[in-house]
């Protein structure tokens, strides 16, 4: 394990991070194996103690080990050794003042100078070429940043030729449909996102909902169901914020590498919210066998009403779209995807990712200080911006602090096909107004 780090190899704790999960991955440390302690291993490594439990947080959010109470960390990552993949690169931060080019709108984050700017460069260089047809797929520009980024941030090594450009999620869902088929069935995680039952069922496709158990989609109905899709979101599900551990992730993956002609769908909706460690590996990018389709949209990270998603095939998969779906114009306006892929390549995405993060950072801790006032227990609050409450008592009065706050608070049953506890509430603090909320915590 660990024996010293390099003071100009980057973060120490990514560095003690990788380190334990590449051993844990090449099989040098097995399942229950206990590790050091975090003081031992700090004191070790000479490194602070906050250094060592980051690491353990991530590798905990990840499910390469677990932490037993009065006991200490354990190996838990069960699936056969193997290589590890490239360590993930992270997002570069930009040392620019987080306030540049910002107009107050929306949660006043978003930077309008900065768009405004790109727009009218885009016009004046491309011209008339504005006006020419643009490839079924999108863009080729966009598709080359989104790739880059995708590289930079989610460690995901992916062609242009494999990304396609749509109209939010909804699109690109009912694109996957026609291109996998409609004579499919179709797997769907309970409680889920319910836009995404009615996708389906709009469309006359056979579609069976899967529950949840503490690592998300149970592997047992999985395989005992006869369907051949299976539609997940592994970094923070909605609605129950779930992060699904790399151990579940591989036994999914194992489901799909079983059987010919099964794919999984991976909706990463909002990966970059994390608040603890960084991002989780995604599924797509540990796919060795071609049958993971990884989609995200740009609405959660820029705003609801940017209608611009995108998702990446497998290779093989590409030469079937060509096949069925070339002759698909792009729904998105090209104007609008150069602009896009500008505000990607100058960095400006990036830096507004990061100035959202600080936002809702603090947007949480009043969230979660709010509700510490109420007598409920909170849970899955390390990442996205939704958490669980199971309420004991006080539901009323939980409810109108959050209507005074912007917070939504909503019952899990209506996200969940089957019963569901009617104690539990998602509390969705996207559109919180900070100074409603520091105007609650002073009654």
């Amino acid at each position: 394990m660990l024996g010293s780090l390099d003071p100009n190899g980057g973060s120490l704790y990514m560095q003690i991070y990788s380190d334990i999960r590449r051993d844990i991955l090449f099989g040098r440390l097995t399942e229950g194996q206990k590790l050091p302690s975090k003081r031992a291993l700090a004191e070790r490594l000479r490194v602070s103690l906050i250094t060592v439990e980051n690491a353990y947080e991530q590798l905990i959010a990840e499910g390469y080990i677990r932490a037993v109470e009065r006991s200490g960390y354990y190996v838990q990552f069960s699936g056969m050794p193997i290589t590890p993949p490239e360590d993930e690169p992270q997002i570069a931060h930009d040392d620019r003042s987080d306030t540049d080019d910002v107009i107050p709108a929306g949660n006043g984050l978003f930077p309008f100078n900065v768009w405004a700017r790109l727009m009218r460069s885009v016009i004046m260089e491309k011209g008339e070429a504005l006006l020419q047809p643009c490839p079924g797929t999108g863009a080729y520009e966009l598709r080359e940043e989104i790739a880059r980024y995708l590289y930079r941030a989610r460690g995901i090594s992916v062609s242009p030729k494999q990304i396609i450009i749509g109209a939010g999620t909804e699109y690109l869902y009912n694109m996957l449909i026609q291109l996998l088929g409609r004579e499919r069935s179709y797997a769907v995680e309970d409680p889920c996102y319910t836009k995404l039952s009615r996708i389906y069922s709009v469309n006359d496709v056979n579609w069976l909902p899967i529950s949840l158990d503490e690592q998300g989609m149970s592997c047992a109905e999985l395989s005992a169901s006869n369907v051949t899709v299976a539609h997940i979101s592994p970094a923070h599900h909605f609605p129950t914020g779930i992060v699904m551990p790399i151990s579940r992730r591989r036994e999914i993956m194992q489901w799909a590498e079983s059987a010919e002609d099964r794919y999984i769908i991976e909706d990463d909706y909002d990966s970059e919210f994390r608040w603890s460690g960084k991002p989780v590996p995604s599924m797509f990018g540990m796919d060795t066998s071609g049958r993971v389709i990884y989609v995200n949209t740009f609405s959660m990270t820029i705003a609801p009403s940017v209608r611009i998603g995108y998702m990446c095939l497998p290779e093989e998969l590409c030469g079937l779209w060509e096949e069925k779906l070339s002759f698909c114009s792009c729904p998105v306006p090209v104007f609008e995807q150069y602009t896009l892929a500008r505000f990607i390549s100058g960095g400006y995405f990036e830096r507004h990712i990061n100035r959202m993060k600080k936002h809702y950072r603090r947007i949480r801790e009043l969230v979660l200080e709010l509700f510490g006032r109420f007598d409920c227990v909170i849970t899955e609050e390390k990442a996205g911006l939704h958490f669980l409450a199971e309420v004991h008592s006080g539901t009323e009065d939980i409810a109108h602090s959050c209507e005074r706050c912007g917070v939504r608070f909503t019952p899990i049953s209506e996200y969940s096909i089957a019963p569901a506890d009617n104690r539990v509430y998602v509390v969705n603090y996207f559109n919180a107004v900070p100074e409603a909320l520091e105007a609650e915590r002073r009654l």
